[in-house]
C-alpha cells in the first residue's frame, strides 16, 4: 500500500490532514490482562484433555473430540497474535478533514470509510512513549475485537505514535465538519 493507493479514495477537494499505520509487530492491549490466563487455562486444559486420551486406551471418538479444542487453544494462546500482526501489517489509516479512512488488504481485506461529523465518539487509550490507540463509537461486534484487535469491525486508529497529538486533530477536524 502506498500513498497514492488511498488517495485514489479521496473525494474532490479532500485534504489529508494525517496518515498512518498501527503498531507493528505482537501488540498487547489491555484486555490481554484476562485474556492470556484464559488462553493458557483453555489451551493447557485441552492439551492435558488430548494427551491424555491419545496415552491411553480411550475410544476413538474421546481421541477425535480433543482436537479442535486443543487447535482453538493453540490460536488463542500464540496464533492470534501472529494473525493481528499480518492484519496490523497491511492496514493504512487516513483523516481527512471530513472522513476516516481505514483500509486493510490482504486475507482479511476491508475498508471502511466515515464521515467525521457523524462519528458517535471518540476514545483514546494512551501508552507510554505517546502511543496509543483512538476508538469510534461504541463496539457493534466484538466476537474478534478482543482476541484479534487488527480484525475488529469497529474504526479505530490501533497503537498509532502520537496517539494525543491526533486525537486533538481529529476533535477539531470534527468540530470544523459540524460547524460548516
Amino acid at each position: 500500500m502506498n500513498d497514492s493507493d488511498i488517495r485514489s479514495f479521496f473525494m474532490p477537494g479532500e485534504k489529508l490532514l494525517w496518515s498512518g499505520r498501527p503498531a507493528q509487530g505482537i501488540l498487547l492491549t489491555s484486555q490481554d490482562f484476562l485474556l492470556v490466563p484464559f488462553s493458557l487455562f483453555w489451551g493447557g486444559f485441552a492439551i492435558f484433555w488430548e494427551s491424555t486420551a491419545i496415552s491411553t486406551e480411550a475410544p476413538i471418538f474421546m481421541k477425535l473430540w480433543g482436537i479442535p479444542f486443543v487447535l482453538m487453544g493453540l490460536y488463542i494462546m500464540a496464533g492470534r497474535f501472529f494473525v493481528d500482526a499480518a492484519a496490523r501489517a497491511r492496514t493504512e489509516s487516513v483523516v481527512t478533514d471530513r472522513r476516516l479512512i481505514i483500509r486493510r488488504s490482504g486475507l482479511f481485506r476491508h475498508f471502511s470509510t466515515s464521515q467525521l461529523e457523524l462519528l458517535p465518539s471518540l476514545s483514546l487509550e494512551e501508552g507510554s512513549r505517546g502511543t496509543g490507540t483512538i476508538k469510534f463509537g461504541v463496539p457493534s461486534n466484538r466476537r474478534m475485537s478482543g482476541w484479534t484487535p487488527g480484525l475488529a469491525n469497529q474504526p479505530q486508529l490501533l497503537g498509532i505514535d502520537n496517539a494525543r497529538q491526533v486525537y486533538s486533530l481529529l476533535e477539531q477536524a470534527r468540530s470544523e465538519c459540524r460547524n460548516r
